[in-house]
């Protein structure tokens, strides 16, 4: 009997063997750990569509970090995050939880804890700004920093990403050992930045996780399966790859079912039923936990939207939307809005609209009447 482990990680968020053409990002973190103070790879931004990759690249930074003997607190970004973060800053350095006692003070007559004036918005800036400071001072003896990471920092209110701004640009500015990776969709994470209240993290390096070239994808794949102890041929190769599209999580379901096809034969030869199988496989793995979802909230017209565009082979005028819709260019800019707003749709450089999501356009052409 067999007994390897199945090399591909399919899991929302694990670090996965393949982190194909995204070595560079981490590169440039680890370069920013090591130049120090006001490298800028310490302050980065890690945006794309849903799948990219975003959750496990933080997953990866949190490790080099880790190795270094670096302090990682990792989050995502919803309501009570600054909370939070104090909490976890004053807890890791054994100093008094004051957030917990909670000692009371009198104003005006009325009795307010000293916690829930410090977690206040107006002092959230100044609390947390000294829960890092204190952490970071406790961490520089040990000559270690900190590094915080967000995820799908674009559902953080913005109160919280003011104070995060605020208390991060404080320890920059006083040449402190941090750093912080923020992830989260494009569209949405644009606009909070955009925010002329918080240009300081204008500075993050920027990365833009994209679909990785499929030939990238082949060459991995054949490294990944080997490595493992499975034959597969080139023409395998290149129908697996093909599958993809290039789209990260969809690499990972597609080698992890054809590895799993022949491992369930005990065989260490991979058969073209199993490519075959594995495929069909990773398309419903992809659907259930992709497409399916992203449809789930949406109104009958935003579908309907979704619908006409499924029928281009690539980016719709919306115009043409519309007419498929058979409503007027205003009526239907309305679902338009939402969609882009849900990061579902992107425009186009030729003021068009296409899919954000991969593979959604082919799950309406194969479900659009239901």
């Amino acid at each position: 009997m067999r007994n390897v482990a199945n090399p591909f990680k399919p899991t929302d968020g694990g670090e996965p063997p393949l982190l194909i053409g995204r070595r560079k990002v981490i590169r440039d973190f680890e370069k920013g750990l090591d130049n120090g103070v006001g490298a800028p790879g310490r302050i980065m931004l890690i945006t794309g569509a849903r799948g990219t990759g975003k959750t496990v690249i933080l997953t990866v930074l949190g490790d080099k970090a880790r190795a270094r003997k670096w302090d990682v607190i990792e989050e995502t970004a919803s309501e009570g995050l600054c909370e939070r973060l104090v909490n976890e800053l004053r807890d890791r350095d054994g100093l008094l939880d004051r957030l917990t006692i909670k000692p009371s003070l009198s104003f005006a007559g009325a009795s307010v804890s000293l916690g829930e004036a410090e977690l206040s918005p107006k002092r959230m800036p100044e609390t947390l700004r000294k829960a890092m400071a204190e952490r970071i001072t406790l961490l520089e003896k040990h000559h270690a920093g900190l590094l915080i990471s967000i995820d799908e920092t674009q559902a953080a209110d913005r109160s919280d990403m003011i104070a995060i701004a605020t208390a991060i640009q404080h320890q920059i500015r006083e040449r402190r050992n941090i750093a912080i990776a923020f992830a989260g969709l494009p569209q949405m994470v644009s606009d909070l930045f955009n925010d002329e209240v918080i240009t300081f993290l204008r500075r993050a390096k920027m990365n833009v996780l994209t679909s990785i070239p499929v030939d990238e994808v082949r060459d991995a794949f054949r490294t990944t399966f080997h490595d493992s102890g499975m034959h597969i041929d080139e023409q395998q190769l290149q129908t697996a790859a093909a599958a993809t599209c290039g789209y990260p999580y969809m690499i990972q379901l597609v080698g992890y079912h054809i590895w799993d096809a022949a491992d369930m034969r005990n065989s260490d030869e991979i058969s073209d039923d199993d490519v075959s199988q594995g495929i069909t496989e990773a398309r419903i793995d992809l659907d259930n936990a992709v497409c399916i979802p992203e449809l789930h909230g949406l109104s009958r017209n935003d579908r309907a939207y979704l619908k006409a565009m499924a029928q281009s082979d690539g980016p719709s005028s919306t115009t043409a939307v519309a007419k498929r819709m058979g409503k007027t260019p205003n009526y239907a800019a309305t679902y338009r809005k939402r969609l882009l707003d849900a990061y579902v749709i992107r425009e186009t450089e030729r003021g068009e609209v296409d899919f954000a999501v991969p593979f959604l356009r082919e799950y309406l052409r194969r479900h659009g009447d239901e």
